[in-house]
Order: structure tokens, then C-alpha cells, then sequence
């Protein structure tokens, strides 16, 4: 949805404008656009009425005249509205919203495909689900119980994932994977053509829930925790996952930093470099650049991340960064 650039005045600043913020208004509380633009056209010719977010309760009226929305203002706020079926409404001048903030001198290329990383063992396959399949995945996991954490919500599967420890206890196993993931793990093996040492044989799922503007902090899965393979799908929500991996040592705080651009419905492979050695977050941003276009997220996000939990040490190849190795 194109939503106009207005925004309600903040720390009840009141500069005169042509555009007033209304709430209590709009096609959720019955209200179309079109019935609005009639009421307030008895104050003025009226440019236009918009959504001003995604609620339905609140809209922009836009006047060609500041006198216009001034006497509007006056007759309105908080005065019952006979032509709105005696709603009462709160109204202010609305201004000018900023544009998106992409902070460029933070921002890196992003890549549509996992091979223009140049990072081993990091694979993307897009459409890795069908829309029909992604509809029934996700009626599956909002049929059953959501775990809350501070930003998001999660479900477990076959084992649980200890956040406090960023491990799992191998001795509680939940229970073999449900069977309604059996569209996403039958089709796993797809990934050995891309990388012939892609564990295919999974047995811990964690399902979260990322609301709009909610990411993920920095971090690389532990080691000792899971075997080599990590295996994430999007669904509902697009995102951009950021890499970025130390210079020198472990503890120095340059990074190297690539991104890649996540659509819905696909799956990405984490494994050998890309599993161990690069940390992998989602920035907290309601809007992503995608090279030269702003892309919004949706409302909501929702990944299944496939796991083999470890059942020893783990022997990587990287010893600096193994808690099983140092």
C-alpha cells in the first residue's frame, strides 16, 4: 500500500498545514474513504483522503487550503461528526514524515544470489516452497503454542533450544519432527547437488516469529551444539541476513560484511565457512535497501530453521572460533 508522507505532530506541536491527521476514522471503524472526503468537504475542496497507517482507523485528509483544514480543525476535533454518524473524532495537523532512513555510509552491497558472496558453504535456493505450501505451513505453527521471548515468538521441535546456553540438553528430546515439515525435509537432498557434504538427515527445528522491524543480533551457532549443516526457510516476510567476519583475530573489531537478500519461500544453507566462521544477523529495520530500491517489510516473518543436533565434540576445521577446541 502507497501511503501518503504525513505523520501526526510530535510533543503536541501545531504548525498550520493543509493536511490534517484524523483518528477514530476510517474503513475499519466503517467509514470509507470516499464518505469522509464528503464530510470534510463542507470546510473546503478536499485533495484527498488517505490511509495514514495500516490500521484502517486512522487517515490523512489533504485540503488545497491551510484555512480550509484550519476550520475543519476547529469544528471537528473532538466534537461529534454528524455526517460520520455522530463519530467523535481527534484530529491535528499532520507533517511532513522524513523519508526512509537507509544509512548509506553504513549500508553494503547486497546480493540477490548466495554465489555472488563469494563465502563457502553459503547456498540460497529460491522458491523452495510452493504458496499453497507456505499457506499450510503456517496454519500448522499458528495452530499450536508460541513461546514468547522479549521481541519474538518461537516453537521447538524434536529438541529444545536453551537460549541462556545457546545449547540444547540432548537428553530432553521432544519427540521426532512433526510431520507437517515433511513438504520442506523431502526435498533437503535437493541441496547436495550444490554442496555433496550437506548433512540431509535433520532432527531439531526452531520456528520464530519476527514481527515488523524485529531482526536478529550477531552470533555464529555453537559449535559443540549442531552439526555442520544449518538449513533456514522464510516464509511470509522478506529480510536482508548480513555476514560479517573478523580481519585479523577473533576479537578484532573489523569486519569483513556482506549481505543477501532473503525473498519468501526460500531456503538457505549455512555450512563449512559460512556455518563456523562468519556471524550471520538481520539488521532491525522496518525497510530494507535492496541495492537501489527500498523494500518494506511485512508485518510479519516467519522461518523454520533445520538443525542436526552434535551428540560429541565438534571437530571443525576452526579451532579459534570452537568452544569444543579451545
Amino acid at each position: 500500500m502507497d501511503l501518503p508522507k504525513f505523520r501526526p505532530p510530535k510533543g503536541g506541536h501545531q504548525e498550520l498545514s493543509c493536511n490534517l491527521y484524523v483518528a477514530n476514522c476510517g474503513p475499519a471503524v466503517g467509514l470509507t474513504l470516499d464518505r469522509i472526503a464528503s464530510a470534510f468537504s463542507s470546510y473546503g475542496t478536499v485533495k484527498g483522503v488517505y490511509p495514514a497507517d495500516e490500521s484502517g482507523c486512522r487517515v490523512i485528509v489533504s485540503y488545497y487550503d491551510e484555512t480550509c483544514a484550519q476550520s475543519a480543525l476547529k469544528a471537528l476535533n473532538r466534537n461529534p461528526c454528524h455526517d460520520l454518524g455522530g463519530r467523535s473524532l481527534h484530529i491535528a495537523y499532520s507533517v511532513e514524515r522524513p523519508p526512509c532512513q537507509v544509512i548509506s555510509g553504513d549500508s553494503v552491497q547486497v546480493s540477490l544470489e548466495a554465489s555472488e558472496l563469494n563465502i563457502p558453504g553459503i547456498y540460497l535456493i529460491h522458491d523452495f516452497v510452493s504458496a499453497q505450501e507456505e499457506e499450510q505451513l503456517i496454519a500448522a505453527v499458528d495452530a499450536r503454542p508460541w513461546h514468547s521471548l522479549a521481541k519474538r515468538r518461537v516453537q521447538h521441535y524434536g529438541y529444545e533450544f536453551c537460549y541462556h546456553i545457546r545449547n540444547v540438553n540432548t537428553e530432553q528430546q521432544l519427540g521426532a519432527l512433526p510431520s507437517f515439515v515433511t513438504c520442506i525435509t523431502e526435498k533437503v537432498p535437493l541441496f547436495r547437488k550444490l554442496d555433496e557434504a550437506a548433512d540431509i538427515s535433520l532432527d531439531q527445528l526452531t520456528v520464530n516469529e519476527y514481527p515488523k522491524g524485529v531482526g536478529l543480533s550477531p552470533h555464529i551457532d555453537t559449535h559443540s551444539a549442531f552439526e555442520g549443516s544449518i538449513y533456514s526457510l522464510s516464509l511470509l516476510g522478506s529480510c536482508i541476513m548480513e555476514f560479517r567476519a573478523s580481519v585479523g583475530d577473533e576479537k578484532d573489531t573489523n569486519f569483513v560484511r556482506k549481505a543477501l537478500y532473503l525473498p519468501p519461500r526460500s531456503m538457505l544453507l549455512l555450512s563449512r565457512e559460512g556455518r563456523y566462521v562468519w556471524q550471520h544477523y538481520i539488521p532491525h529495520h522496518k525497510v530494507d535497501m535492496v541495492n537501489n530500491t527500498i523494500i518494506e517489510r511485512g508485518p510479519r516473518r516467519v522461518s523454520f530453521t533445520f538443525r542436526k543436533v552434535r551428540k560429541g565434540p565438534c571437530p571443525c576445521d576452526y579451532p579459534q572460533f570452537c568452544d569444543s577446541q579451545r
